[in-house]
């Protein structure tokens, strides 16, 4: 007999945390409603929504795997386990990832976000009492130039140079809009728009938006470039919370004014204080919250007194160019003192003066019969503006909120704050989309339309990592359980990026075709059930 004929069959792929990614997706209904969105075709070896999943893996992968390496991602990986029969890495090649990106786009990305996303939100039991807006940009890495023809025909996203929340103005970008609820900071709505668009100009639109599409009686929450007088009426309709910029004339008085009296303990927030007060600003009834915080009162006296101490240096060397300078007029001369004053919030001159001078033309004993020219010098001393610094320390640590949401019943002070401080869950959605790990961080198609496609894939990808973490802290808070933390303590409140970390270094294992998970441990098996239902089936747990 030959001896080569009793060796088995052995195969040995790579599927790591992909399983618990591929079974959030399978809940979520991803594939299932991207089919019905974007449309099957019988000839097609993959299916929209299966190559939409294959991207989700790809970008969840946290290996640093760039658009360009798509398909060698699934190289050495269980790709038919993982995504569907038959379907293999060569499958997910560049021209099948194009040719979706393309079908996303035209079949609006913002429409095919909602779709999946609600359904997600329905099949989660996601709460939509609240929702929170904010934006942020993703910068690009080349040119993009020679695309405006494109950008006309398709209504493709300019991708431009705009303001920078990643500090890069030196590269182009674009801008991503997001909505996420309150219960679990789970993304609803996302919309890419162009990389110089103003956040006050599409705040409130978007808002009605979002609102007419889902009729949902949620409280919209944003931030500062929500509250516009201009576009503040266009929502009295709806019910939205927002933070009043501390620059308007109303709310800077309200910061330093609101007596100690006024205030009353958060029920929900220690060192928290709020006092309440009515504005009618942009000719809207609302009722204004100033906030105090404790911490933040300390932390921001600390910077104040930093600062005017780099100021008193930094004021000094120009008061002494100030009175080295010369002026022509009298007029000339004061106005530059003004000037000078301006330029420093804490800071005054003390005794200014203009003093008058003459000047001959030349060095040494003038000529009997020669001119001085009139020239004017500066006299003055420097000293804080101590009525400047009281008003910024009683200013320290507070801030405004701003609702329409009159009655106390509906919503009171403290959860207003409450659904405020929640906006964080927006910012760490925008956080896990710029981490150097995600597969986007930097942008390399070079098509605008398929750049705005890739945001859409980053913020379903967002969607099925909050859908999985929050699962997974329900489960743990209802089984009064806990996992093991990176330092080694229990702790309730994982997050989903530390569980992949868990799961690393294991292998689909096939032996003669019989198929069984290399490496899961006791501990694993434990987490899985903890997860959603369909993770436990891609390691063959049921």
């Amino acid at each position: 007999m030959d001896e080569h004929a009793q060796q088995p069959r052995i195969e040995v792929q790579d599927i790591d945390h992909l399983g618990i990614v591929a079974g959030i997706i399978d809940d979520v209904g991803l594939v299932e409603e991207i089919d019905h969105l974007l449309g099957t075709h019988p000839q097609e070896h993959i299916s929209a929504g299966q190559t939409v999943k294959a991207m989700i893996l790809n970008g969840l992968g946290f290996v640093s795997a760039p658009l360009y390496l798509f398909e060698e991602f699934f190289v050495g990986k269980a790709t038919e386990h993982l995504i569907g029969e038959g379907i293999e890495a060569e499958h997910l090649n560049d021209d099948r990832l194009g040719r979706i990106l393309d079908k996303l786009f035209e079949a609006g990305l913002s429409e095919v976000f909602v779709g999946v996303a609600m359904e997600a939100a329905r099949r989660f039991g996601v709460s939509s009492k609240s929702v929170h807006l904010d934006a942020t940009s993703l910068h690009v890495h080349g040119q993009y130039t020679g695309v405006e023809q494109e950008q006309e025909r398709t209504k493709a996203i300019r991708i431009t140079h705009g303001y920078s929340r990643d500090h890069r103005p030196d590269l182009k970008q674009f801008v991503v809009d997001l909505m996420s609820s309150g219960d679990g900071g789970v993304p609803l709505f996302l919309r890419v728009a162009d990389g110089n668009e103003a956040d006050q100009a599409t705040f409130a639109e978007l808002i009605q938006t979002f609102k007419a599409r889902l009729d949902l009686e949620a409280l919209f929450v944003a931030d500062s470039a929500l509250y516009d007088a201009k576009h503040l009426p266009a929502l009295s309709h709806l019910r939205w919370l927002c933070r009043v910029p501390a620059t308007l004339k109303e709310a800077r008085r309200l910061l330093v004014e609101t007596r100690e009296e006024a205030f009353f303990e958060s029920a929900l927030f220690e060192g928290y204080r709020i006092a309440e007060a009515k504005s009618h600003y942009g000719g809207m009834s609302q009722r204004w919250l100033v906030v105090e915080s404790e911490a933040r009162t300390e932390a921001e006296k600390g910077q104040l007194e930093k600062r005017l101490e780099r100021a008193d240096r930094e004021a000094a060397k120009e008061l002494t160019r100030l009175k080295r300078q010369s002026f022509n007029c009298e007029a000339d001369a004061r106005k530059a003192a003004e000037d000078f004053v301006k330029g420093f919030k804490h800071h005054r001159l003390t005794e200014p003066k203009v003093v008058a001078l003459n000047k001959y033309g030349k060095v040494g004993r003038p000529a009997k019969r020669s001119q001085p020219r009139r020239l004017y010098r500066i006299e003055a001393a420097l000293e804080r503006d101590e009525a400047a610094i009281d008003e910024a320390k009683r200013r320290a640590g507070r801030f405004i909120l701003a609702t329409n949401v009159l009655d106390h019943e509906e919503i009171s002070a403290d959860k207003l704050l409450a659904e405020y401080k929640d906006q964080h869950s927006v910012e760490r959605g925008f956080r896990f989309l710029k981490d150097p790990l995600f597969f986007t961080s930097s942008v390399f198609v070079k098509s605008p339309r398929r750049v705005a496609a890739i945001a859409m894939i980053m913020g379903l990808s967002l969607l099925v990592y909050a859908l999985g973490e929050r699962a997974l802290r329900q489960a743990l808070e209802e089984a009064g359980a806990s996992i093991r933390h990176q330092t080694g303590k229990p702790t309730d409140r994982p997050t989903l990026r530390w569980v992949f970390q868990l799961f690393q270094a294991l292998h689909l294992l096939s032996v003669d075709g019989t198929k069984r998970i290399a490496n899961l441990t006791e501990e694993r098996k434990r987490i899985l059930g903890f997860l959603v239902p369909s993770c436990q089936r891609y390691y063959l747990l049921n």
